[in-house]
C-alpha cells in the first residue's frame, strides 16, 4: 500500500454517495422526478436477482415508490404497472399498497396462442375498497401476475405510473411515469468446429433470443444476431445490452491472454464494451459485450437513418494477437480507519512493453472470498508517481443517468489511460461499494488503495514450463501456518525475519527449488521489495494460488532479489 496520505489527498474532493440510479441485471432505480419540491422515484427488484429462464417459474418483484433524499417510502400508493419486452406488452394492471413497497409474485405460463401476449395474462388479488380497480395483498399473500412473463430471456421494461400516494383517494394532478429495466438470462449452447476439434461453447443472453450463431475458422470469430429496435427514442431508454460468450479455457484461440475486437452491425466497439472474465469459472473464459446507450447511439449515428429500421443487432467477436500482461494486486483499507482492511482486493493488469499512448488498464474487484465484486462503483486517480502530478481524475459524477461512480457491472472494468511516456504511475482507487443506491447498495467493501503501473521496457519473458514432479513431490502442499505467517508479514505485523524463516522451511521441504537457504536481498542487507510484500499478501488472501506464489518466489531467488544463503 502506497502512502495513504497521498491517496487520501487524491480523493479529497471526491463526491459522497448520496444518490445513484441506473440499470442492474436484477433491479433498477429510475431517475427521480419532482413532486412538490421533493425528488421521488421508483425502484424495481427481482428475486432472485440473477434470474434466468430456468428458474423464472416462481419469481418475485418488489416495486417501491420513495423519497430520494430521505430514502423513505410513501404510503397508500396506487401503481399502474406495465411489463414489456421490446414492443410486446405482456402485462398491465392497477395495484395498491399501503406501505409503499408492492410485492408481486410472478408466475410464468408459456404457450400463449393469442396474437397479443397481454391477452393471456391474469391477475390475482383483492380489489381495494378505496382504490377502484386496484389489486392489493391481504394477509400473507402477495398479488400475483400469471402469464407469458419471463418465459424467454431478455431485457424487460417495467413501466410504473404513480397515480395516487399518501392516500388512495388523493389522485395526483398528473401521474408520475417511470421506466425501469430488468434482465432475465437465457443460455444457448453452440459448437465451435475447427479442423481438429469440436468445442462446446455457450452464449448467455440478457436481452433477447439470439440466432444465426456461427464460427469463422479463418478469422477465429464468433458471430450471432438478435432482434433489436434501433428507433432512437427506444435506444435512449436501453441503458445496456448485455451478451456473453463462454468458451472452455482449453480452447487457446479464446484464452484470457488474447486481445479481442468486438463489432455490432460492422461498427467496431469501444474497448470498454468488451470485458474478459477468467475468474468466475475454473474451466471457462467469459467474454462480455456490455453495450451502453452511448455506444448504441454512436452506432446509429455512424450507420445513418436507414439503420434505424433494420430491427436486428449483429454481433461479432474476433480474437487478436496474444498480449503479455503485467499485473499488480492490492487491498483496500477504510478511509476513516487506515488500519482496517475492508476485505476487498483489486487486481490491475495492462499490456507489458507498451511505452506510451493508449494503454487500457483492466481493473478487477474481488470480495473477501475471492469472488468478483459485481456492480462495483468506483472512482480513480492516475498520478505520475515520481513527479507527483495528477494525470487523470474520474469519479463518474456526471453520468447521464445521475448515478455516481464508474460502474464495473461484472466486477471488471477497463480504465482508459493515455500514458505520456515510459515511467512509473500510481493508480489510486476509491471504491464506493457495489449495487445501486436506494435499491441494494452495499458499502461494506468501500475503501481506498493504490497500485504502481510500470510503463515501458521489454515484456517479461514467459517462464519455462516446470518439469513434471513425481506424485510424492506433488503432495508437498504448503502448510497452513506458512499462509498465516505470510499474511502477518504482508500487513506488517511481523518482520522480515519471520518471513525468511517461512521461506527457509519451504526450501528445506523442496517446495521452492533453490540451493542453500534464503536471505533478504541480493547483497545481504537490502530490504525485500515492497511489491514482494503485495504479492505475498495476495497469496495469503487467496487471490493467487500456490503455484503462482511459489513460482514468483523461485523467480526472485533466481534473479538474486532474494538470495539463497544463510537465513538472518
Amino acid at each position: 500500500m502506497w502512502p495513504v496520505i497521498a491517496v487520501l489527498a487524491a480523493f479529497a474532493a471526491a463526491p459522497s454517495v448520496s444518490e445513484s440510479f441506473g440499470h442492474g441485471l436484477g433491479g433498477d432505480v429510475a431517475p427521480p422526478l419532482d413532486l412538490g419540491g421533493r425528488d421521488v422515484t421508483v425502484s424495481t427488484q427481482l428475486s432472485p436477482s440473477d434470474l434466468s429462464v430456468e428458474d423464472a417459474g416462481e419469481a418475485a418483484m418488489a416495486v417501491r415508490f420513495f423519497d430520494v433524499d430521505k430514502n423513505e417510502p410513501f404510503t397508500n400508493v396506487t401503481y399502474r404497472i406495465e411489463i414489456w419486452q421490446g414492443r410486446d406488452l405482456i402485462a398491465r394492471n392497477l395495484f395498491f399498497d399501503e406501505d409503499g413497497t408492492l410485492d408481486v409474485d410472478l408466475r410464468t405460463k408459456a404457450g400463449c396462442a393469442e396474437a397479443e401476449l397481454w391477452m393471456c395474462t391474469k391477475y390475482y388479488g383483492s380489489e381495494h375498497p378505496i382504490a377502484p380497480g386496484a389489486l392489493y395483498a391481504q394477509g400473507q399473500s402477495n398479488v400475483v401476475i400469471q402469464g407469458p412473463i419471463f418465459d424467454r430471456g431478455g431485457l424487460y421494461n417495467v413501466k410504473v405510473d404513480i397515480t395516487a400516494a399518501t392516500s388512495a383517494r388523493t389522485t395526483l394532478a398528473e401521474s408520475l411515469s417511470y421506466d425501469t429495466f430488468v434482465s432475465v438470462a437465457d443460455i444457448q449452447p453452440f459448437t465451435i468446429r475447427t479442423a481438429h476439434a469440436e468445442v462446446p461453447a455457450t452464449i448467455k443472453t440478457y436481452y433477447d433470443e439470439v440466432s444465426n450463431i456461427s464460427y469463422d475458422a479463418a478469422r477465429e470469430s464468433v458471430s450471432f444476431e438478435m432482434p433489436f429496435d434501433w428507433d432512437p427514442e427506444y435506444v435512449e431508454l436501453v441503458q445496456i445490452v448485455h451478451e456473453e460468450i463462454q468458451v472452455p479455457k482449453s480452447f487457446e484461440a479464446y484464452s484470457a491472454d488474447r486481445g479481442y475486437a468486438g463489432y455490432v452491425d460492422g461498427v467496431r466497439l469501444d474497448r470498454r464494451v468488451l470485458v474478459v472474465d477468467p475468474y468466475t469459472y475454473e474451466d471457462l473464459n467469459v467474454i462480455h459485450f456490455l453495450v451502453t446507450t452511448a455506444e448504441l447511439q454512436r452506432i446509429n449515428a455512424e450507420l445513418g437513418p436507414e439503420h434505424e429500421q433494420s430491427g436486428i443487432m449483429r454481433f461479432e467477436l474476433v480474437p487478436e494477437e496474444n498480449i503479455q500482461r503485467n499485473t499488480t494486486d492490492f487491498y483496500l483499507v477504510d478511509s476513516a480507519d487506515l488500519e482496517r482492511r475492508t476485505g476487498a482486493t483489486v487486481s490491475v493488469s495492462w499490456e507489458a512493453g507498451a511505452a506510451a499512448g493508449e494503454l487500457p488498464l483492466e481493473v478487477a474487484f474481488f470480495d473477501e472470498s475471492g469472488g468478483l465484486l459485481r456492480d462495483a462503483r468506483y472512482g480513480y486517480v492516475i498520478v505520475d508517481h515520481i513527479a507527483g502530478t495528477e494525470i487523470i481524475k474520474e469519479f463518474g459524477a456526471d453520468n447521464a443517468d445521475g448515478s455516481l461512480g464508474n460502474l464495473a457491472a461484472e466486477g471488471i472494468d477497463i480504465v482508459g489511460f493515455d500514458a505520456p511516456g515510459p515511467g512509473t504511475y500510481r493508480l489510486d482507487i476509491l471504491l464506493y461499494g457495489n449495487g445501486s443506491e436506494n435499491l441494494d447498495f452495499d458499502a461494506r467493501y468501500s475503501g481506498i488503495g493504490s497500485g504502481i503501473i510500470e510503463v515501458g521496457g521489454a515484456p517479461p519473458a514467459k517462464p519455462a514450463a516446470a518439469p513434471e514432479r513425481p506424485a510424492a513431490e506433488e503432495a508437498k502442499a504448503i502448510p497452513k501456518w506458512i499462509r498465516s505467517s505470510t499474511a502477518l508479514w504482508a500487513d506488517g505485523t511481523v518482520g522480515d525475519a519471520e518471513f525468511i524463516s517461512a521461506l527457509e522451511f519451504l526450501i528445506e521441504r523442496g517446495v521452492i527449488e533453490a540451493e542453500g537457504e534464503a536471505e533478504s536481498g541480493a547483497g545481504g542487507d537490502a530490504p525485500i521489495p515492497s511489491w514482494v510484500r503485495r504479492t505475498a499478501g495476495a497469496w495469503a488472501g487467496g487471490i493467487v494460488g500456490d503455484a503462482d506464489f511459489v513460482s514468483g518466489l523461485e523467480f526472485l531467488i533466481q534473479k538474486g532479489i532474494i538470495a539463497a544463503g544463510e537465513a538472518r
